[in-house]
């Protein structure tokens, strides 16, 4: 009969389990008390003595002095402990089961303001870095067909499965993300076939969530256009950052270190959007403004030659770019 009683409470929902022993707790209690009024004095003792009676502790302090009360322990004895050990073994197996389902991509994630990256590879690692770099609260959910957690950190959740497919999408949370980075599949050895993977999953993000900002990288810049059709904000052209880095570094001794800094936020200086102030009307305004501070105003948009108009009015929905210290750009953000 305990044989079969247990099996049945193996199978049990973990709620309906734990509705049982809070049942079974509550009613020992009071019948405890009920019992023995003198003996526990109040209520929470008879639940303290309960308890600590299941747990097998058995402090001593309070012990039953009646034939009653006596059978009453005995009966705790005998199913409470192993009720006990059951609900204990439960929430074991549910802790377990969560960094199960966790590891094997198989949570969907909660959350809004993450960043998503598609396509697990050595560059898609180094980008995950790059952002925790930048700022160790941001979180970053990975998407890729691998079995297995890649990079298993604090911050960094994995959904396994096609990026392609609208449920893996919706598992990841994209419609809430602040962006997305679409890596080249590393797997496909044609690099058009590579191309034509992120054009389709491309296409995906942007007709789930078009204001999510999207990055892709290409291998072939006769595809740039295809990209631009959809409407993806920027793209990497995957070979051509490491050719034209080699040329900087033959023809201008000394200049990749600059990109380098530039490209990664773990050292030396950065570049850093900056928020336009009212009492900047012209260029020349935010630039002197901006070097008092410490930074270097380079670019409105995509426009590296602001420097040479400095006396031209700052335009509307003007998106400034300054060079600075990480320190600096807290600095220049406080102020605005």
């Amino acid at each position: 009969m305990l044989y079969r009683l247990s099996i049945k409470l193996l199978k049990l929902k973990n709620s309906a389990l734990l509705i049982g022993f809070a049942g079974f707790v509550l009613i020992a209690s009071t019948l405890a008390y009920l019992l023995e009024p003198d003996t526990f004095e109040s209520w929470f003792n008879s639940l303290y003595f309960v308890l600590t009676t299941m747990s097998t502790v058995g402090y001593g302090d309070y012990s039953p002095a009646t034939t009653a009360g006596k059978v009453l322990t005995l009966f705790i004895y005998v199913f409470g402990i192993g009720l006990l050990s059951l609900v204990i073994g439960k929430i074991i197996d549910t802790v377990a089961e969560f960094h199960r389902r966790r590891e094997t991509g198989q949570l969907r994630y909660q959350g809004k303001g993450h960043v998503i990256v598609i396509n697990w590879s050595k560059k898609a690692q180094y980008a995950v870095e790059e952002i925790l770099t930048t700022d160790a609260n941001i979180e970053v959910v990975v998407i890729d067909e691998m079995a297995k957690h890649p990079y298993d950190k604090p911050n960094v959740h994995f959904i396994s499965g096609d990026p392609s497919s609208l449920e893996i999408l919706e598992q990841a949370d994209l419609v809430n993300a602040r962006s997305a980075i679409l890596f080249a599949d590393a797997r496909i050895d044609e690099p058009t076939l590579v191309d034509g993977k992120s054009l389709l999953l491309a296409s995906t993000i942007e007709s789930v969530a078009p204001n999510v900002h999207t990055t892709v990288e290409i291998m072939m810049e006769k595809h740039i256009q295809n990209f631009r059709h959809i409407k993806v904000n920027d793209f990497v052209l995957s070979q051509d950052a490491v050719s034209r880095l080699a040329v900087r570094s033959a023809l201008n001794e000394g200049s990749v270190d600059i990109f380098t800094q530039l490209l990664s936020r773990q050292r030396g200086a950065d570049v850093y959007e900056v928020p336009i102030r009212p009492e900047w009307k012209t260029y020349e305004d935010a630039f002197l403004s901006l070097l008092r501070q410490g930074a270097t105003l380079i670019a409105n948009h995509s426009d590296m030659t602001i420097n040479t108009k400095l006396n031209e009015p700052i335009p509307p929905n003007s998106k400034l770019f300054a060079i600075c210290e990480k320190s600096g750009s807290s600095s220049i953000q406080n102020q605005s």
